[in-house]
């Protein structure tokens, strides 16, 4: 009986399930990252279609990452109680819509309002995507098809910023966002293909849950996203009000993380009452589970920083066209996609807790060897390098990290570790978005201001016809036009122009090292990963579960 138990169980692991319905669930996580990575390269399109500065368009990237965030544990929720294919498919539906009005917005206000509505649907879509997952593949299938939804996200990086900066250039920036209306269509024409899954309907909505955990994201985001404008201390003119003078950024950071406590001692009691929680705290009840999510928000941060900051500059400083964003970012992109890909076949030699710590020192070296040689021409062979460095840090770390917490859970929490995963890499990318926009700008108005207040040729009657109190990222062009209408002599237009020139540099170094630093700190949730050599994906008994030893 032994042996015939085995030998069912060896024709089971060699039932092959068809990737067909893989092609409907990559190509969900695809239109998502597709949408998000066209924004950075269309950043100088809507600068100049809506009139607004750069920071108003990191604000749709900000809005669409904090809806996620914010309510992706609801949609898991609303996956498991309703059944995963059936909002997957409404959640489709409104991606398509929210594309539509993105297509067609005539102000930034309706670009960030199509943004938040796609948050919303991406929402649902993430959790979807893992519980589809599990639903429709099992052991080896099943850790592949995990390594897929990872490099379909990179995938979408690659094509994004090659179709988004071939229209971008040619024709437009909202023929990028015009596609996914048609890829949305066929997304939903292929998700007939997926197994049938039923809902549980004695799955129960935590509504207290959701409101604490969305307002906890939302003010975290938004108070990040706020730091430049508002203050980071002291608040500024256009902070909407302040206590005591200090600044509300900071303010909502602190309440959100306040409110994040609140969310876990809410959920832990409720889970202790025998009640559905929002979010299963099985998923994180271990130091390997919670240090995954630390190294995955912090390497998703610094991705989204790197993602923001280098079309910042060749866009807006450099004035260059959205395909020349699109080959300077190539080399990275790629880098990301096969990484991605290939760094499942060292998990049979590596532990999960070297591979995290040979990622981040990779991430560390790439931005240093970045802030040592960029200058202003981002097409130079050592700033690719640089780039390749960090894609393979990047690549590695997000699958590797995805691999981890699916590993460690056992399938009828796929829904669950799917919106941990969500929650947190939207997080990340609003805050490291946000972060970026606030140093960059916070170090380019701090060397500006020191340099040209040493500067005996721009004396104080010049300075103040100029607007230093709102200093921002803006190429030559726009800045010299400006000094013009001024009473500035030609020399004087000139030696502002190098001033601004050599503080972005400046600025632009100085940010890359700072995120080198947090690439390095972050080695120290990567010594706490799992240090075991992992196997299949364990199966539903929670006994099974993966330890490390």
């Amino acid at each position: 009986m032994a042996t015939h138990s085995i030998s069912m169980g060896a024709v089971r692991e060699e039932v092959r399930e068809s990737w067909v319905p893989m092609i409907a669930i990559a190509l969900g996580q695809m239109i998502m990252s597709f949408n998000v990575a066209s924004l950075p390269v269309a950043l100088g399109g809507m600068v100049k279609s809506f009139g607004v500065p750069p920071t108003t368009v990191a604000t749709g990237i900000v809005a669409y990452s904090m809806l996620v965030a914010g309510f992706v544990m609801l949609g898991a929720k609303l996956a498991q109680r309703f059944g995963a294919l059936q909002v997957f498919r409404f959640a489709v539906v409104l991606f398509c819509a929210s594309q539509i009005l993105m297509t067609f917005s005539p102000t930034a206000a309706l670009m960030i309002t199509a943004q938040a509505v796609c948050g919303a649907a991406g929402a649902v879509i993430v959790p979807s995507l893992v519980a589809l997952i599990a639903e429709n593949y099992t052991g080896r299938q099943q850790a592949t098809a995990v390594g897929a939804l990872g490099s379909a996200r990179a995938a979408a990086g690659v094509l994004a910023f090659i179709i988004g900066g071939v229209l971008g250039t040619y024709i437009g920036w909202r023929p990028a966002f015009g596609i996914l209306i048609a890829v949305s269509a066929i997304v939903f024409v292929l998700s007939f293909r997926l197994k049938p899954d039923h809902g549980r309907p004695d799955v129960q909505i935590d509504a207290v849950g959701v409101v604490l955990a969305a307002s906890a994201i939302v003010l975290i985001s938004f108070g990040f996203n706020n730091l430049n404008g508002w203050g980071l201390a002291l608040a500024t003119a256009n902070a909407p009000f302040d206590l005591l003078g200090l600044s509300p950024a900071p303010i909502l950071i602190v309440l959100g993380i306040m409110l994040g406590q609140a969310f876990l001692t809410w959920t832990h009691r409720r889970q202790a009452a025998g009640k559905t929680p929002l979010l299963a705290l099985e998923v994180i009840d271990s130091p390997e589970e919670r240090c995954a999510v630390y190294a995955l928000f912090a390497v998703v941060a610094l991705e989204a920083a790197l993602n923001f900051s280098v079309p910042l500059y060749i866009q807006i400083v450099q004035g260059r066209s959205p395909l020349a964003t699109a080959i300077a970012m190539m080399p990275f992109n790629l880098t990301v996609f096969f990484t991605a890909m290939l760094i499942v076949n060292v998990y049979n030699r590596l532990t999960p807790r070297q591979i995290g710590r040979y990622g981040f020192i990779l991430c560390a070296v790439g931005l240093v060897w970045l802030a040592v040689v960029v200058r202003n021409d981002w097409s130079e062979v050592p700033v690719l390098f640089g780039l390749v460095l960090f894609g393979i840090g990047q690549g590695s770390l997000v699958t590797l990290l995805f691999n981890v917490l699916v590993t460690a859970s056992p399938k009828e929490l796929a829904g669950d570790v799917g919106s941990l995963r969500g929650t947190t890499q939207n997080l990340a990318a609003a805050v490291g978005t946000a972060v970026a926009g606030a140093l960059l700008v916070g170090l380019l108005s701090t060397i500006v201001l020191s340099q040209i207040a040493a500067n005996p040729v721009l004396p104080k009657e010049i300075q103040s016809q100029v607007d230093l109190d709102n200093i921002t990222f803006v190429s030559n062009d726009r800045l010299r036009s400006v000094m013009e209408a001024s009473t500035a002599t030609p020399e004087q237009v000139e030696e502002a122009v190098r001033v601004n020139t050599e503080a972005r540099l400046r600025a632009l170094k100085i940010g890359l090292l700072i995120m080198a630093g947090l690439a390095l700190l972050a080695i120290i949730p990567a010594g706490r990963l799992p240090n075991y050599l992992p196997g299949e994906i364990p199966s539903d008994a929670p006994g099974n579960r993966v330890r490390s030893g």
